[in-house]
């Protein structure tokens, strides 16, 4: 089995909007690395997109653990078994960290290739996020 987890991720905002935001799927077409993901489509509990070099791909949300996990997992268009985490760690009021982690069930051949890119969208997925969230709400707002 690979595991391939992210970089930690800093968000200046609450762990509720950022879980809030996240468990809904049809949210994420503003996140998503355009270059690497083609024909999006989702509702809140799933997606489907193409993958360049995977091809088409499902997934949808098989548990929420409110403001701290997001669990996501393969639907039955899936090549190969895999699970996907989303977990946020509140620091305080506006600072919440951010670790995306994959486990997939792929041979150790198809595992050797990769791994370097899964890893690199991992980690792109948390800069999209962090850059998402400044953009979109701002830098850290002031406590009211």
């Amino acid at each position: 089995m690979l595991k391939i987890e992210s970089r930690i991720g800093k968000i200046d905002h609450s762990d509720e909007h950022i879980f809030n935001f996240l468990a809904d799927f049809s949210h994420f077409s503003s996140v998503i690395p355009r270059d690497r993901m083609k024909n999006w489509e989702a509702t809140r509990d799933t997606c489907r997109f193409t993958l360049d070099g995977l091809g088409d791909m499902g997934m949808k949300i098989v548990e929420r653990e409110p403001y701290k996990l997001i669990k996501v997992t393969g639907d039955e268009t899936s090549k190969f078994g895999f699970f996907f985490w989303v977990q946020l760690k509140r620091i305080s009021d506006l600072d919440t960290r951010i670790k995306l982690t994959i486990h997939a069930e792929i041979n150790p051949m198809v595992q050797m290739m990769a791994k370097k890119p899964l890893q690199k969208f991992l980690d792109l997925m948390v800069d999209q996020l962090e850059n998402y969230f400044r953009q979109n709400y701002g830098e850290k707002p002031q406590p009211g």
